[in-house]
């Protein structure tokens, strides 16, 4: 079996929390949790759990996650080990974390750019927004990444399950920036995005 083959079994969002508590870098739950926590309810069953750090945070992140078998997806689709003190190339954006070799995974660090106190979309670099802006934070202090930035990446190609997640966060009425989301998925994927006439609502 190659090493991407292997079963999922993603941490809970309180293990995160507890993982990163001692972290000196932001970070941020991602994916379709971060929306359910927005939102405040589930939404769907998820296969794994995403963690956003920022890509000059990431050698400092390996260090927390010392104890951890890490491993870059370079290319998608194929896994290289990520040793402790290792820098990775600005072309990877995907890390699968577990415990222990041979161990299922339990984690999927997602790697953002820079520039200043700008995050940048590692999809379009003229997406940005105020590093600050990116949190959000529940009733017990659990950081996820706030919804429009979340729903900017699932614009890209929805899927089922990322219409699923876009269709519940505006139902709900959750605060977000609407208008940036506009602007955003207007720039990265054209004006005739089917998201587009629900968000002018």
């Amino acid at each position: 079996m190659q090493e991407h083959e292997k079963p999922w079994r993603p941490l809970t969002i309180s293990e995160v929390a507890c993982l990163f508590s001692d972290a000196e870098f932001p970070w941020w739950i991602a994916g379709g949790v971060a929306l359910e926590l927005a939102v405040g309810r589930v939404i769907r069953r998820h296969g794994d759990i995403d963690v956003l750090i920022l890509r000059p945070d990431h050698v400092e992140a390996r260090h927390l996650l010392a104890e951890w078998d890490c491993w870059a997806a370079d290319p998608p689709g194929k896994l290289t080990p990520w040793d402790l003190g290792s820098a990775l190339g600005t072309h990877v954006h995907d890390v699968w974390c577990r415990q222990q070799p041979n161990d299922d995974w339990r984690m999927q660090l997602m790697l953002d750019e820079t520039v200043g106190r700008l995050w940048v979309s590692r999809r379009d670099s003229e997406v940005r927004a105020r590093i600050r802006s990116l949190t959000r934070t529940t009733a017990d202090g659990v950081r996820y990444l706030a919804p429009h930035v979340q729903l900017y990446y699932k614009a890209k190609s929805p899927s089922e399950k990322d219409e699923i997640d876009f269709k519940a966060v505006v139902e709900s009425g959750v605060a977000m920036d609407a208008g940036w989301l506009r602007w955003a998925i207007s720039h990265s994927y054209g004006a005739g995005h089917p998201w587009l006439a629900a968000l002018a609502e």
